[in-house]
């Protein structure tokens, strides 16, 4: 493999005038690396050098860039069928992925409404948890109860439920619907403050959403599965849905195929996308218990959820959103994930008690690195891309989420470069 070296710069990438990047702000910032191939692991850039990918393009490539099993499933969906609208038609790859994500889910989360994005699935679980008291004739029970530190997507109503410290959306606040932003409930202080609130706040309230087990994009924060038993129990007291977030934590990031399971929780509505498809291509799921899909069942055309993206249940995407669970009924991967998180606790142990470091934790596969100040984490990237890995650290956080397949040795060079850069 040709590692990639400090002193070779980026190649430009013509016509970069005209593309707008995510979280950028293109006045200042480098010139993006111009990637020409996937596989494995490994990012191939267009000047020769090659990366090993620490964080799986957003936590998405579970089973690694390229897999045949996917790649053929999706090739073979495009000679038939690559979408077709799911208004008054279906298909069998949508039918299919719904039977499955029934089964996998635990209780009787069973009616799956499919969308493109992870933060658009969200919207629809608000969506859904605030027309589910509509329809039973509750008007003005619009408002959530979302947690410090929580992050839920970009578009306004996901943005609404999100910590705006977190860094990302503080500059719209003002333009956002007003929602609770309180304390996760960790101890039975924490609870009894949480449910005296919910008591004064009840007719308000549609639900609570919360990020199970790790608090991702919002600082990589882990709680125990208890917190998730308490909101549960505060929910059924006040007569609140609880919405699980789980489109970082779904599909094995924690050590289970969903982190609600270690818990033994199941909320009313679950959200999934990011590893859905493997990597592959856009879908997400809002999926609902029986009884909140009851809730829009009637002889009132207007108490149907109105809601439909374009490109809702895209049978390409469906397509390899099936093979992603082929590879997890087939293959190890959440043997995978512990072997890979044993790996990380060792491996970046080294860096507690590191100048500038505050906390060194592991769960599942997500090793994280909290620095004490948001500026250290500015000069990392480039140095970290000099030692042939590609980490992406934001705020005061340097962390790995890589492919569930990812080699030892690949995981080493990952480990050792975040050493290197802050300890060395």
């Amino acid at each position: 493999m040709k590692r990639a070296e400090a002193s070779v710069d980026p190649e430009p990438v013509a016509g970069l005038d005209h593309l707008w990047l995510p979280y950028t702000q293109m006045q200042t910032a480098a010139p993006p690396l111009a990637v020409v191939r996937t596989e494995g692991c490994k990012i191939h850039l267009a000047d020769g050098r090659v990366l090993i990918d620490g964080i799986a393009s957003w936590w998405t490539a579970c089973h690694g860039y390229n897999h045949p099993h996917i790649r053929d499933a999706v090739r073979g969906q495009l000679d038939s069928l690559p979408h077709v609208m799911m208004a008054g038609l279906v298909h069998e790859p949508a039918v299919r992925l719904a039977q499955r994500l029934a089964a996998l889910l635990p209780g009787d989360l069973d009616h799956v409404f499919f969308s493109d994005s992870g933060s658009v699935a969200v919207e629809i679980a608000l969506k859904m948890a605030m027309q589910f008291f509509l329809n039973r004739g509750e008007a003005g029970r619009d408002r959530f109860i979302a947690f410090t530190d929580g992050y839920h997507g970009d578009t306004f109503a996901a943005m609404a439920v999100s910590d705006s410290r977190t860094g990302m959306h503080g500059r719209f606040g003002a333009m956002t619907p007003r929602h609770y932003l309180c304390a996760l409930p960790r101890d039975d202080a924490s609870e009894s403050a949480l449910d005296r609130f919910l008591a004064d706040h009840r007719h308000e309230l549609a639900g609570i959403i919360v990020e199970p087990l790790v608090q991702g994009a919002g600082g990589m924060v882990f709680h125990a599965a208890e917190v998730l038993r308490r909101l549960r129990r505060l929910a059924d007291r006040h007569g609140l849905l609880l919405i699980f977030d789980e489109i970082f934590t779904g599909f094995g990031r924690t050590g289970r195929l969903f982190a609600m399971e270690e818990a033994g929780v199941v909320p009313d509505i679950v959200t999934l996308s990011k590893a859905l498809t493997g990597g592959t291509l856009p879908l997400a799921a809002t999926v609902a218990r029986r009884r909140v899909y009851e809730g829009f069942l009637s002889s009132n055309p207007q108490d149907a959820l109105m809601h439909g993206p374009t490109f809702m249940g895209n049978a390409l995407a469906c397509a390899a959103a099936n093979a992603s669970l082929d590879l997890f009924e087939r293959e190890p991967r959440l043997e995978q994930v512990t072997a890979i998180g044993r790996q990380m606790e060792a491996e970046l142990a080294p860096c507690r008690g590191g100048r500038g470091v505050r906390d060194v934790r592991v769960k599942g596969a997500i090793g994280v690195v909290e620095l004490e100040s948001m500026d250290m984490t500015a000069a990392l990237r480039d140095r970290l891309v000099a030692q042939g890995t590609w980490i992406r650290p934001f705020g005061r956080i340097v962390y790995l989420t890589p492919a569930f397949t990812i080699a030892p040795d690949e995981l080493t060079l990952l480990t050792r470069a975040i050493r290197r850069a802050i300890v060395d």
